[in-house]
């Protein structure tokens, strides 16, 4: 896989060849650039071309538009254009190569090779594991001897976004609370020196008074699970930790507010939050960053029984709050609060909370980012900045008092789980919510409903689930150990 950058304004009519492309090109007496020229218009970004037989090496060269040179951030897109670019077009040329049943590829840096790595990883992935004919598996590598450290970052970074999609798309009754515990603790294995994992629990949940957490799961046959992983990478074993809490219903029915039947399937994935942050964890120990990081994930199912939470129910959270339940399929934030409330045992020094929470989040965003609450200017810099740089965007919402209000107004309880008007802003309600059980001054909750999948939108990631926003998470954890 080969890029070309698109002709400038003013430029003469020489293509504008990547290094690694013009030194290809160069070996073959200048005849990939003559192919170019006669085989069609010129390249435009993201776009591709397939040559056969040039190179006695390899047999199948695919050429792709990287767009403009250079194009760097823009501040409108909230997002680093060149890597955009680069992950797309690389991305495409693969897939290309993938469908011709080529089993390595050589990839070009582009400039970048911890982009174009990204994009070769995270485009050719695609969850086969259940079907008896499977896609071609391909071997990606640098092409040259260009940057390899900016390459294997890059793959790991995709690498762990492509654990995320894994646990995501795989069905339910594959992946249960139990199961999803047990492939993280196999993943972080090689990294037991690091590395302590606590699988806690019905018992231990109930002695630790988690109600609003036990209201859920207590529907479900299969047995929750509050997963604690604590990775130790900074030198300074008494750093205040990162800690990151993800929400892990493996399997979201709605309870006894049933959600409707349609697309019922996807909310498999409703353990995306808790998916992208272990995920993020696994990638950090591989990197082995230098900071120290405890992940917190509640892993149960939401269903419907006759030993299910009702609608009007009141339950206690482990900080002794009461919530009148209006509705079980507002499930997430009740796992989430006694784990954030179990979280400030640790003394973090920022808390950032990852949840497919509310359906109003997608239709406030969509896809395009995730939307994040913070009650901190600094903690918000951070994750943006790590937005631009991995191209997975966040976009600031509000925590206003005004929700706060919507919440607190209940007429059993101290706490409504839907709030007064439930349907008005009920991504910012449901954070609201979540406010009253955090005291850290440094804190964040990403709602990432609305990127939870995929259809067509980011053109490197193939119809499915995500794993967005893990390579954000990676990127902010990095930047946390300097900042």
């Amino acid at each position: 896989v080969l890029g070309v950058f698109e002709q400038q304004e003013g430029e003469d009519d020489s293509l504008h060849l990547t290094e690694a492309a013009a030194g290809f090109d160069k070996s073959l007496s200048g005849r990939l650039s003559e192919l170019l020229k006669i085989s069609g218009p010129a390249l435009k970004k993201g776009k591709s071309r397939m040559f056969y037989g040039i190179h006695k090496d390899f047999p199948c060269v695919a050429v792709v538009g990287l767009g403009k040179n250079k194009a760097g951030v823009c501040g409108a897109e909230n997002w680093d254009t060149s890597k955009e670019n680069i992950r797309q077009a690389v991305s495409a040329g693969c897939r290309l190569l993938q469908d011709l049943e080529v089993k390595h590829v050589e990839v070009d840096s582009c400039g970048d090779a911890q982009s174009a790595a990204e994009g070769a990883v995270l485009g050719l992935f695609q969850y086969d594991q259940l079907k008896s004919k499977k896609k071609t598996k391909v071997t990606a590598q640098l092409h040259g001897s260009a940057d390899m450290v900016g390459w294997e970052k890059g793959v790991m970074y995709a690498e762990g976004q492509n654990l995320a999609r894994l646990l995501m798309e795989a069905p339910a009754n594959h992946i249960t609370p139990t199961a999803f515990a047990n492939t993280i603790e196999e993943k972080l294995a090689p990294h037991a020196e690091r590395v302590t994992i606590n699988k806690r629990s019905q018992a231990w949940i109930a002695e630790q008074q988690m109600g609003a957490f036990l209201s859920v799961s207590k529907g479900s046959e299969e047995p929750p699970v509050f997963l604690e992983l604590h990775y130790n990478g900074s030198p300074d074993s008494k750093q205040p930790p990162l800690l990151l809490v993800g929400k892990g219903i493996t399997f979201d029915s709605g309870g006894i507010s049933l959600k409707p039947s349609q697309s019922m399937d996807a909310m498999r994935a409703d353990m995306g939050g808790a998916a992208t942050v272990c995920a993020s964890i696994v990638m950090a120990a591989a990197l082995k960053l230098p900071v120290n990081i405890i992940g917190l994930a509640p892993l149960c199912e939401n269903m419907p029984s006759g030993k299910a939470t009702k609608p009007g129910d009141v339950v206690t959270a482990r900080n002794g709050k009461t919530i009148q339940v209006d509705n079980t399929d507002a499930e997430g934030r009740l796992i989430l609060a006694d784990a954030l409330c179990y979280g400030h045992t640790f003394n973090p020094r920022a808390i950032v909370n990852v949840a497919t929470l509310t359906g109003a989040m997608d239709v406030a965003l969509g896809s395009a980012a995730t939307g994040v609450f913070t009650n901190s200017d600094w903690l918000w810099e951070q994750l943006h900045k790590a937005s631009v740089v991995t191209g997975d965007r966040v976009w600031r919402m509000p925590l206003f008092q005004h929700y706060t209000r919507q919440v607190t107004d209940s007429q059993l309880a101290d706490l409504n789980n839907i709030g007064k008007y439930s349907r008005s802003g009920g991504a910012c309600t449901a954070a609201a919510f979540l406010r009253e059980f955090v005291s850290a001054p440094h804190w964040a909750h990403l709602d990432i409903a609305g990127v939870m999948s995929n259809k067509d939108e980011i053109p490197y990631l193939r119809k499915g689930m995500s794993g967005r926003p893990t390579r954000t998470l990676v990127e902010f954890a990095a930047g946390f150990s300097h900042s």
